[in-house]
């Protein structure tokens, strides 16, 4: 298999489990590709790592890929997905990070996460993502103008609130006043959407969440809308910008600039195994069943 491996940081700790790792995908002759950032803070980290092929970018890759491994946790994923975009490479995702929805094989399973792939005893969970245009454009989210988890308008370098000028389908809405707006997809809904008192909703769902930040108006509730619906946004600050996020990607906007978010032409591959179901998953994390009436 032709193996593409990502990573963000480096831990002591988590030495042990990417050696398990290589010395798996090495004794079962895979072709294995490091992203090269990571590689370089891995040989500056264990002087004994080999000598492996790297990537740099989305160029640098393709469709020849078997499947690409995150060693992090769900801020890895979703990095990934900046550098795979619309390639269909389905991701791994071993959560040597925290809480991890997204990540779900934990370190200690790699070996059996490996097996189950070689055997093909795993399926795909196809998870949709957002895009975004905006008026004046932004030059730095070309090509990568997209989010798997969430898009966010928000205050910047202020106490005081905006306020989110809302169109769906170019009906309007309404005016949000609080410190932002979040657009989340179903994988986004067990993110920031969900700190802020938005819904669960299923990875298959068709729909999307608006959940806003701390609403000044307090009868403004999360809305779950279809997700083929056209979103226009424009925000007002008592501060000359704003902020617009992508996942963890942060952009300065203007009072001026009008968003424009609908659902991607492409989607993101997780691989799933049998055992880590979206719903086995949340009830683990979220202490489901942990009521003892259960």
């Amino acid at each position: 298999m032709k193996i593409a491996i990502h990573g963000q940081f480096y831990k002591e700790s988590t030495q042990p489990y990417i050696e398990e790792l290589l010395a798996n995908l090495n004794a079962n002759n895979d072709s294995i590709y490091f992203e090269e950032e990571f590689y370089d803070l891995l040989k500056f980290n264990i002087k004994s790592l080999a000598v492996y092929k790297t990537f740099g970018s989305y160029e640098d890759l393709d469709t020849t890929f078997d499947f690409f491994i995150t060693l992090g946790g769900d801020g890895t994923i979703l990095r990934a997905t900046t550098l795979i975009r619309d390639l269909g490479i389905p991701i791994l995702g071993i959560n040597v990070g925290r809480l991890g929805f997204l990540a779900t094989i934990q370190k200690n399973e790699i070996e059996k996460a490996l097996d189950s792939v070689r055997s093909n005893s795993y399926a795909i969970s196809k998870r949709s993502l957002l895009q975004v245009e905006t008026k004046p454009a932004i030059s730095e989210l070309e090509g990568l103008n997209y989010a798997l988890n969430e898009i966010t308008v928000g205050r910047k370098n202020t106490t005081a609130m905006v306020s989110v000028e809302t169109f769906l389908d170019e009906e309007r809405l309404t005016s949000y006043w609080a410190d932002g707006l979040i657009v989340a997809t179903p994988t986004g809904s067990t993110g920031y959407s969900l700190s802020c008192g938005g819904p669960l909703l299923t990875p298959g769902a068709k729909s999307l969440v608006i959940t806003p930040i701390a609403p000044h108006n307090l009868n403004a509730r999360p809305l779950v809308i279809p997700d083929e619906t056209h979103i226009n946004l424009k925000v007002n600050s008592r501060e000359k910008e704003a902020l617009l996020s992508l996942d963890s990607r942060i952009y300065t906007i203007t009072n001026d600039t009008e968003i424009s978010i609908q659902k991607a032409d492409f989607e993101i591959k997780l691989i799933q195994l049998s055992d880590k179901t979206f719903l086995k998953t949340i009830k683990r994390k979220l202490l489901w069943g942990v009521d003892r009436r259960n």
